[in-house]
């Protein structure tokens, strides 16, 4: 990465400033453990800052190669896997998910009832991939517990993870299994939709899901320290898992929860199972950026990214028009969804400076990442508290970077 002075990249450096002031609070009063930021304009770095701890109870400082769980944000990772396979001809939006899965070619749409007595329809329209990329397939999340739907997830044995015994593709055939809250493409819903994905990314390459990741994406962008788990001789830069109180919001330490990255899972889950450091997901976003390519390696084309980052939504509707609200990982208001990315598509109505195309995603431990394609920026959070509902902190983050360019 470059340093640059940030006046010399329309950046006002004590505005920058204003950034770790306002985020060192969040450590100071205990509500967070620890964070890095860093904001890239131009494709140079102007600020990267850390504070508080990677393991508070350890007193491990946040370091630059902290490893971070990012659990969602690698929700974009598996997108651009999907699109590098769609430029190869391997498969088109608009293919049915049953043609690499076959177990969802007889799926049912829940109708009403409860979880103890319910009634199905079946499926106008096949799910297809294009579905999946923008969450509008009908599949959801055990851990919503918004609808009974969710509970039968939950009782199938996805909550907050999946049975340890199943790998990607028994996962995909018991997800098949499952009633599908709403017609594939009527609606958005936050879900699994992407761990779908990652099995056709699978069956598409006649490749592992972190094999396609570690040689197609990983090694070629440099992004040494991203993987699915923690190895031993990595593992003390490991950041420690954190929830909040329900009562002061003080970060408490989740230490069961946290042990997880040292495994290797028996399921590589493309909607949420990476970890990684702010160098290495930087690159990432930076591929993105500058249309598919870094450093010389090229991924994808312009011309696909513009397509992955545009909004998909029918009738160009926003997630509050078209969406359950029920995901913490992006506004509503304003914001429509692309191919594995949130995308901005009107700014005052969001009530939050950005640019219209700007887009990125967030982790459930409150991790976040976003490109902004006219003011050329790339900015990125890591922290580890879980849930990311818990702050403000994208939000926060956006509005404080917006305020620090000039010009």
């Amino acid at each position: 990465m470059i340093y640059a002075k940030p006046s010399e990249i329309g950046l006002d450096a004590s505005r920058l400033h204003r950034i770790d002031d306002h985020f060192r609070s969040y450590v100071d009063n205990g509500q967070l453990a620890g964070w890095l930021i860093a904001v890239m304009r131009h494709g140079e770095l102007a600020h990267f800052s850390t504070y508080g701890h990677r393991d508070r109870e350890s007193d491990l400082p946040v370091t630059p190669d902290t490893i971070w769980r990012i659990y969602s944000m690698t929700k974009p990772i598996t997108a651009v896997a999907a699109m590098m396979l769609w430029e190869e001809g391997k498969f088109e939006l608009k293919d049915e998910v049953s043609k690499f899965i076959p177990s969802f070619a007889d799926q049912k749409v829940w109708r009403n009832g409860s979880t103890a007595k319910y009634f199905l329809d079946p499926v106008v329209q096949q799910m297809e991939i294009w579905h999946l990329l923008t969450h509008t397939s009908g599949l959801t999340y055990g851990f919503m517990m918004a609808h009974p739907v969710d509970a039968l997830y939950r009782a199938a044995g996805f909550d907050w993870g999946i049975p340890t015994e199943l790998d990607l593709a028994a996962t995909c055939d018991r997800i098949a299994s499952l009633p599908l809250l709403f017609q594939p493409g009527t609606e958005w819903n936050y879900s699994m939709a992407t761990d779908v994905l990652g099995r056709v990314v699978e069956v598409a390459s006649g490749m592992s899901l972190d094999e396609f990741f570690r040689t197609r994406i990983f090694e070629p962008l440099g992004m040494t320290d991203t993987a699915f788990s923690v190895t031993a001789d990595k593992a003390d830069r490991l950041a420690a898992l954190y929830g909040a109180k329900s009562s002061s919001l003080e970060a408490m330490r989740l230490e069961r929860a946290g042990q997880a990255a040292l495994r290797t899972p028996a399921a590589w889950l493309g909607g949420g199972g990476l970890m990684s450091t702010a160098p290495d997901y930087l690159r990432f976003g930076e591929m993105l950026r500058r249309g598919g390519e870094l450093d010389g390696v090229r991924l994808l084309a312009p011309g696909t990214v513009r397509y992955m980052t545009s909004n998909h939504l029918p009738g160009n509707a926003d997630l509050s028009e078209f969406g359950r609200p029920l995901s913490a990982q992006t506004t509503y208001d304003g914001v429509g969804f692309g191919l594995g990315v949130s995308v901005t598509i009107d700014p005052v109505k969001a009530k939050i400076p950005g640019s219209i195309g700007e887009f990125g995603w967030g982790g459930a431990a409150s991790t976040t990442f976003s490109v902004d394609p006219v003011q050329d920026t790339t900015v990125l959070l890591m922290t580890q508290l879980l849930p990311s509902s818990t702050h403000q902190l994208r939000s926060e983050l956006k509005q404080l970077v917006q305020q620090a360019i000039v010009d």
